[in-house]
C-alpha cells in the first residue's frame, strides 16, 4: 500500500493491558507512528503477564515504537512533554487524574500543543461511577452481558476481552472523528471512551427486546431463539457443528438434504411454528445429524448454501485456510525469538490488507531515534 490512511500522524501511547493498546494498535495498523511510552528497564508490565494475559502484549503491540521514560525524573518528564509537543494524538488508559498529577493532563498539554487530541480510555465516563475501578469482567457483570451469556443462575463473562477491545476501537473511532474536526477548527480536544458504556452498548438489543415485549429476555443458553433450527449438534465422529436455518428457502433445502419425512410435518411449516416447537424439533434434527460425520455435514451445508461451522478453538485459526489465503495474519517475533501468527485488522482497502511495518519492539528500542532529536534541541536552547 503506497500511502497508509494515517501516514504522518504521530501518536503517543500511555497504556497497558488491553483497552489502550487496542486503540493504539488500530491507529498503528492504519499507518500512524505510534510511540509507546514504557517505564525504564523491563518496560510495560503487560509484557510479563501469565495465564490468560500471556498473549496481551504480543496481540496488541505490532507496528509500534518503544520509548522508555521515567515520569518521576525531571529530565525525562521534560523530554516527554517535548515529545508530546510534536504529537497529534495522546492515548492513555490510567486511573482518573493519574497523568494530570504529573503535569500530563489535557489542560496542561493542550496549552503547549493546542492541536493535540487527547484520548482517555476509562472504566466509566464522567458521572457517579467515574472513580470506581473497572475491569472487563466487572462491567460484563454490571451491564447484564454476563447474565445473558451464561446459563440461568450462572453469569459468565465472554471468552475474550470483548469490552476492552471494543472500548479501544471506540477510542480509535473518536480519534479519527476528532482529526476530521481538527481539519476544520485547527484545534484538538479531549475525548473519553468508557468500558461500562461500551458494555451497555453491547446489550442494547436485549434492553430493547424487554422494552418492546414487556418480558425479560432469558439468558442466551436458555432463551427462546428467533429461528427453529439454530443450534450446535453432535456428529457421528464425536465433533460438533453449528447449523442455522433462518429462511423458508433454507428450510426447504435443509429438509430436502436430510430426506426425513418427519420434517415435512405441518407443525414445521414456517419459522414461527418451528420456533414454537423447538423442544420437539431440535431432538429430531439431532437424531438425524448424529448419523453423519462432521465432514459430511460441512459438505452438505456448503453444497446447500446453509450457514454452518464446526466448533473450533482459537488456536485452530493458526491453520485456517481462509485467513492464510486472504492476508489475514501478521507474523511477529515473540520475546523468546519464536515467530507467531497474529490476526490482522479485519479491513481491506481496495485489493490490499494493511501491512506489518514494525515487529514487536523491545523496551526502549527507539529511544535514540525518537528522543535523540528532542534532547539535542533542548541542549541547543
Amino acid at each position: 500500500m503506497d500511502l497508509l490512511p494515517l501516514a504522518g500522524i504521530r501518536v503517543v501511547e500511555f497504556s497497558h493491558m488491553v483497552m489502550g493498546p487496542t486503540c493504539g494498535l488500530v491507529l498503528a495498523d492504519l499507518g500512524a507512528e505510534v510511540i509507546k511510552i514504557e517505564p525504564p528497564g523491563k518496560g510495560d508490565r503487560t509484557r510479563y503477564l501469565v495465564a490468560s494475559g500471556t498473549g496481551f502484549f504480543a496481540a496488541f503491540s505490532r507496528n509500534k515504537k518503544s520509548v522508555t521514560l521515567d515520569t518521576d525524573d525531571a529530565a525525562d518528564l521534560e523530554a516527554l512533554k517535548r515529545l508530546i509537543d510534536t504529537a497529534d494524538v495522546l492515548v492513555e488508559n490510567f486511573r482518573p487524574g493519574g497523568l494530570a498529577a504529573k503535569g500530563l493532563g489535557y489542560e496542561a498539554l493542550s496549552a503547549r500543543n493546542p492541536r493535540l487530541i487527547y484520548c482517555s480510555l476509562k472504566g466509566y465516563l464522567p458521572g457517579p461511577y467515574e472513580n470506581r475501578t473497572a475491569l472487563d469482567e466487572v462491567v460484563q457483570m454490571q451491564s447484564g452481558l454476563a447474565y445473558m451469556t451464561g446459563p440461568p443462575g450462572r453469569p459468565l463473562r465472554a471468552g475474550a476481552p470483548v469490552n476492552d477491545m471494543m472500548g479501544g476501537m471506540f477510542g480509535a473511532i473518536g480519534i479519527l472523528s476528532a482529526l476530521r474536526q481538527r481539519d476544520a477548527s485547527g484545534r484538538g480536544q479531549h475525548l473519553q471512551a468508557g468500558l461500562f458504556e461500551n458494555a451497555a452498548f453491547l446489550v442494547s438489543t436485549a434492553m430493547l427486546q424487554q422494552a418492546i415485549t414487556g418480558k425479560a429476555p432469558e439468558p442466551m443458553p436458555a432463551g427462546r431463539r428467533a429461528w427453529g433450527v439454530y443450534d450446535v449438534f453432535d456428529t457421528a465422529d464425536g465433533e460438533q457443528i453449528f447449523i442455522g436455518v433462518v429462511t423458508e428457502r433454507q428450510w426447504e433445502i435443509f429438509i430436502r438434504e436430510l430426506n426425513e419425512p418427519a420434517l415435512n410435518n405441518p407443525d414445521y411449516c414456517s419459522n414461527t411454528e418451528r420456533a414454537k416447537r423447538r423442544e420437539a424439533l431440535i431432538p429430531l434434527v439431532q437424531s438425524l445429524l448424529i448419523r453423519r460425520n462432521v465432514a459430511e455435514l460441512e459438505e452438505m451445508c456448503a453444497r446447500a448454501g446453509l450457514p454452518y461451522s464446526r466448533i473450533a478453538k482459537p488456536w485452530d485459526l493458526f491453520e485456517d485456510a481462509h485467513l492464510a489465503a486472504s492476508g489475514g495474519f501478521h507474523e511477529v517475533t515473540l520475546a523468546d525469538g519464536r515467530r507467531a501468527k497474529v490476526p490482522a485488522l479485519p479491513l481491506q482497502f481496495g485489493q490490499e490488507r494493511l501491512p506489518l511495518r514494525h515487529d514487536l519492539a523491545t523496551p526502549g528500542q527507539h529511544n535514540e531515534e525518537i528522543l535523540g532529536p528532542i534532547r539535542s534541541a533542548k541542549a541547543a536552547d
